[in-house]
């Protein structure tokens, strides 16, 4: 019968996308389910950004699995150590942790009318299904700078923890979401730190204090406490969306606010001209701290805003001619958010390499599905980012939308199931076009790819990309059945 086949699926990641994708796979009889991860643990992100201050920038009952939800979160937005833990317990009790295979480094992906999945070690798999969940801010990007430091150096997602800053010169490249987190931190603990700015931010608070043990209680013994909080910021938080599409109307409202915020924590006039964006409002991130601004206007710390000339043995030079002595460099410079999982070899149907398909940008029906790449399904893929929601809904919907293709192909027997070209191309022509007029469009920033497409971000509403992907349509797809063997003549002689 064609719905009983099995189906086997290797899943690229264990991060939440990767946990995620295990679970609702195995809730609906999906068995053979591998996971590789090349790291020592589960966690993803969580696992590799273990700096001083980590912690998330979206309310912890949003950012949190709607099946799974906590009622004891020590904060609004909890720390990296507490998001680890209950990313470790929920794939414990959905007993996906045990389908995970560590050390697992993937380098290629390849379809010969199946998956074959070949690590760095030598490792392979074989797979009717693929899905790829390595999401897009998981490659360190380093910046290019000439010359060589003599110092310790690290990017802020592989900290050196092994390095004692207290006393330290220390310089920190790079102003985004994660410096935001560690800069106060490292401020409290060295001599000097000279801070590289490239741009200036817009910010809006975030104390994150404990939760006082009232509310704690409440929470835990009440659950309409939680379940009316998450609904309540899962609508709130969609009115950053709001203010990014509307740059001119609701856009200058989020502008206000963020203004009078910057202008009451930056009292030195010199750090406010040079913290100060030149942007519009909501072209990149913006970015959530109480503390980052004050830190800035410490007397052992220097934002510097002229640009890195090169690198000596003993410290950074700037364009200006000065030198800046400093022990270690932190490179607080994000990650390369368009790569999403190249430069892994992906390679389709004739040969085919992802790489080739997206020169000019990536680009997927609904973030997920590339034609040419059967049985290929992106978790955290192009053009499904959030500007303020949780990227956890956004998942949450793909893998249930994945796991509908996997039922309709198990269900006809099929061998593989690959997306209409014609139906990703006006998908993809009709988010890019959605684009217009928005401020993601006013700066360059981290979701553009250097084609100048916006690869990374939905341009709608958190809400509104979850109802688009609920119900998975057939008809948008073609499925491959195997060709029969012939059968063996016998030999008449």
């Amino acid at each position: 019968m064609p719905g009983d086949r099995s189906i086997s699926v290797v899943i690229v990641g264990a991060g939440i996308g990767g946990i995620a994708a295990a679970i609702e796979l195995r809730r609906h009889g999906f068995d053979d389910v591998t996971v590789l991860e090349r790291g020592s643990r589960l966690g993803g992100t969580w696992h590799y950004n273990d700096y001083p201050g980590c912690a998330c920038d979206v309310p912890s009952h949003l950012y949190s699995f709607s099946y799974a939800q906590r009622r004891d979160w020590s904060r609004l937005c909890s720390p990296q150590q507490e998001i680890l833990r209950y990313l470790t317990s929920v794939a414990r009790q959905h007993k996906v942790d045990g389908l995970v295979v560590y050390g697992a480094d993937v380098t290629s992906c390849e379809w010969d009318g199946g998956w074959t999945v070949s690590c760095a070690d030598g490792r392979a798999w074989k797979a009717d299904a693929l899905l790829i969940a390595t999401g897009q801010l998981h490659q360190p990007a380093v910046p290019a700078i000439p010359g060589q430091f003599e110092g310790r150096s690290f990017h802020s997602s592989r900290w050196d923890h092994s390095f004692d800053l207290r006393g330290r010169r220390v310089a920190v490249i790079g102003t985004g979401a994660s410096a935001v987190q560690f800069v106060p931190r490292v401020a409290e603990q060295v001599e000097r730190l000279y801070v590289f700015q490239r741009s200036g931010n817009w910010f809006w608070p975030r104390r994150n204090r404990p939760y006082p043990g009232w509310l704690r209680a409440l929470m835990k013994r009440v659950p309409a406490v939680q379940a009316v909080r998450r609904e309540w910021m899962y609508r709130y938080i969609e009115t950053l969306t709001l203010m990014i599409r509307h740059p001119r109307t609701c856009g200058l409202i989020g502008r206000a606010w963020s203004t009078a915020f910057m202008r009451y924590q930056l009292r030195d006039p010199d750090v406010r001209r040079r913290a100060w964006p030149d942007y519009t409002f909501g072209c990149k991130r913006i970015l959530f701290s109480s503390h980052y601004l004050p830190a800035l206007q410490r007397p052992n710390v220097e934002l510097v805003t002229d640009p890195i000339a090169r690198f000596e043995p003993g410290g950074i030079v700037t364009t200006d001619g000065v030198v800046h002595e400093v022990d270690c460099v932190i490179s607080g410079t994000g990650f390369k958010s368009t790569s999403f999982m190249l430069p892994m070899r992906v390679v389709g149907e004739g040969g085919r390499a992802l790489s080739d398909e997206w020169v000019d940008g990536p680009h997927a029906h609904l973030g997920m599905c590339v034609p040419g790449f059967p049985s290929l399904f992106l978790v955290y893929g192009p053009n499904t980012n959030t500007s303020g929601g949780s990227i956890i809904a956004y998942e949450e919907a793909q893998v249930a939308y994945i796991r509908q293709a996997l039922s309709a192909m198990r269900a006809r027997g099929a061998a593989a199931i690959d997306v209409r070209p014609e139906v990703e191309a006006a998908t993809d022509r009709e988010v890019q076009s959605r684009f217009a007029g928005t401020a993601w469009t006013k700066c360059d920033s981290w979701y553009r790819h250097d084609s100048g497409r916006i690869v990374t971000n939905w341009p709608g509403y958190m809400d509104e990309y979850v109802r688009r992907v609920r119900v998975l349509d057939p008809n948008e797809f073609e499925f491959e059945f195997a060709v029969p063997a012939a059968p063996k003549l016998e030999d008449d002689d």
